[in-house]
C-alpha cells in the first residue's frame, strides 16, 4: 500500500490577496483581543472583491450573507483558480493490503486516532448509553435553565468523548497485536489421535497436556474489542479535529 493524502486546500480570495499584498502592515488586536489586519486592509479586500467599501441600495449590505453585490473580474478569476485546485490524493493498494483487510486497515487507524486525541479542539455529543454511569450526563451536576438555553455542556461532555476515544484505540491495536489473546491461555497443549473402529481418527488430550483457556476473559476481551468497532462507526462523522 501507497498512500500520499495532501493538505487541504484553503480558499485563495481577494480578502487573502489583500493581506499578501499589505505583508508588511503589523497586526493589532480586533475587539476580542486576537491579532489581525487593520480594518483599511479588510477593506481593501472589499474593494477588491466587490469595486466598493460602503455598502448602498445597489450592492447590498456589506455582511449579509447570500447578498447580490456585484463582484470584481478578479473575484471570478480567483473562484475559477479555486475549483481547479485539487487536494493530492494517491492511493496504491496492492493485493496482500485486502488478504486481512482489517488487520490493514487498524494499523492506519491507531495512530490517527491517537493523534486525534492529542490535537482535538472540540467534541461530538455521546449518547449516555455508550459510556459508564460515572460519565454519564445524568451524573455531572445538573445545568440551570440559562445554562441549556446558552449551549453550554454538562462537566463530563468531553470526557464522554476521550473514554470512547480511548475503547477505540484500544479495539484496533488488539487487531494489530497478534498476540492479545496469549494472556487468556496457560499451560501446554498436547494432543494426539485416537484411532477409532469405524477407520476415523478422533483428537484427544495427551498426557501431557495442561493447556487452560480463560474463556470468560476471552469472551470479555472480544466483547470490549467489538463494542469499540461499534462505536468507531457510530461516531464516524466526529472523527473531525
Amino acid at each position: 500500500m501507497k498512500v500520499k493524502i495532501g493538505p487541504y486546500k484553503n480558499w485563495f480570495g481577494p480578502y487573502q490577496l489583500a493581506e499578501l499584498l499589505c505583508f508588511w502592515v503589523r497586526d493589532v488586536p480586533d475587539e476580542y483581543g486576537f491579532p489581525r489586519k487593520p480594518e483599511w486592509v479588510h477593506k481593501f479586500g472589499e474593494w477588491l472583491a466587490h469595486g466598493s467599501i460602503e455598502p448602498d441600495a445597489k450592492v447590498g449590505e456589506v455582511f449579509k450573507l447570500g447578498c447580490n453585490r456585484p463582484t470584481t473580474a478578479l473575484y471570478k478569476f480567483l473562484v475559477w483558480v479555486d475549483r481547479r485546485r485539487k487536494r493530492t490524493v494517491k492511493i496504491t493498494i496492492d493485493s496482500y493490503d485486502t488478504w486481512s483487510m482489517d488487520s490493514t486497515l487498524a494499523l492506519i487507524v491507531v495512530p490517527m486516532l491517537r493523534q486525534l486525541k492529542d490535537t482535538k479542539h472540540g467534541a461530538p455529543h455521546v449518547d449516555d448509553d455508550d459510556v459508564p454511569v460515572h460519565l454519564r450526563s445524568t451524573t455531572a451536576p445538573p445545568l440551570s435553565q440559562d445554562q441549556i438555553d446558552c449551549g453550554h455542556t454538562d462537566d463530563n461532555y468531553f470526557a464522554r468523548w476521550d473514554w470512547v476515544l480511548d475503547e477505540m484505540i484500544w479495539a484496533f491495536e488488539q487487531k494489530t497485536n497478534d498476540n492479545a489473546e496469549d494472556q487468556y491461555y496457560s499451560g501446554t497443549p498436547d494432543f494426539q489421535f485416537k484411532k477409532l473402529d469405524n477407520g476415523m481418527s478422533e483428537m484427544v488430550d495427551g498426557p501431557n497436556h495442561t493447556l487452560k483457556v480463560d474463556r470468560d476473559g476471552l469472551k470479555k476481551h472480544h466483547e470490549r474489542m467489538q463494542n469499540g468497532f461499534r462505536l468507531f462507526g457510530k461516531y464516524y462523522s466526529g472523527l473531525w479535529d
